[in-house]
């Protein structure tokens, strides 16, 4: 029988005392959801439009998940259907900020649609500013909320040279900022900076896919919807249902809740 020599011994231990100690430091460094959930999910529902109140919130109501509306205060739907959004809010439901007018910059391709008058590349940075903040006031008057998330419209954040959402960081507890996938670890997440899937006439399965992602990195997605079943970039009744059932049954795997609850649970957990 061959008798192993003393240095492959020593070799063959510490390579092995090595791994204990990655999955050692892997158990301590993942981050713990509530409930011991395996993700974080946030919903929200961008420009304040009808088919958000029509189709999206009675199936979020159904399926008892909750989400964010970002309204953009111009929006039609504010003055028409204001109790309904009241409404939601006394349902839980957070009312976040998507600016006065949804100001986009009309110099970037595809943008013909950008009037003149609410074109961010002709607006001054104190003004944007003005606007944001000026929103939240308005915010307050709907739900008496005090604090609140923020989503960029068009995720156009350049002003006068100037990244006007990084100033705008001490009204908000979280803002999301561009497209992008869920994160690979928490450690680099920043709720200040979340990236979004911004879906459009997507399957159900899609949207789910996105999800699943969060939840085998153990972090947070963000899916920002527009029409839910009509308006504009619509996703159909459907395929949204298809996600909100998926999450529904598989409750204990995802924490689905605003991103102002979720936000205010990574600040105090040095997030």
């Amino acid at each position: 029988m061959k008798i192993l020599s003393t240095d492959f011994i020593l070799a063959f231990l510490l390579l092995i005392s090595t791994l204990f100690l990655n999955v050692d430091a892997l158990a301590k460094t993942q981050f713990k959801w509530p409930n011991n959930a395996k993700a974080a999910v946030s919903l929200s529902y961008d420009d304040a439009l009808n088919s958000q109140l029509d189709n999206a919130l009675p199936a979020l109501i159904h399926y008892e998940l909750k989400a964010t509306f970002y309204l953009t205060l111009t929006s039609p739907t504010i003055a028409k259907r204001l109790n309904e959004w009241r409404a939601a809010a006394d349902l839980g439901y957070e009312l976040g900020n998507h600016s006065l007018n949804h100001a986009c910059r009309g110099s970037l391709p595809n943008r013909e649609w950008v009037p003149a008058h609410n074109d961010l590349d002709k607006k001054l940075f104190k003004e944007i500013i003005q606007e944001v903040q000026t929103a939240n006031t308005f915010l307050q008057a709907i739900d008496g909320e005090l604090v609140r998330t923020f989503t960029v419209p068009c995720t156009d954040q350049m002003v006068e040279n100037k990244n006007y959402v990084i100033a705008l960081k001490e009204s908000f507890v979280g803002i999301k900022s561009h497209v992008g996938n869920p994160p690979q670890n928490m450690t680099s997440f920043n709720r200040f900076n979340a990236p979004v899937m911004a879906p459009s006439n997507v399957s159900g399965q899609v949207l789910i896919d996105y999800v699943k992602q969060a939840k085998k990195y153990g972090t947070i997605a963000h899916i920002t919807f527009h029409g839910i079943g009509g308006d504009h970039l619509a996703v159909s009744n459907e395929d949204h249902q298809a996600l909100l059932k998926y999450l529904s049954i598989n409750k204990n795997d995802y924490w689905v809740d605003t991103y102002r609850n979720i936000s205010e649970y990574l600040s105090k957990n040095n997030h």
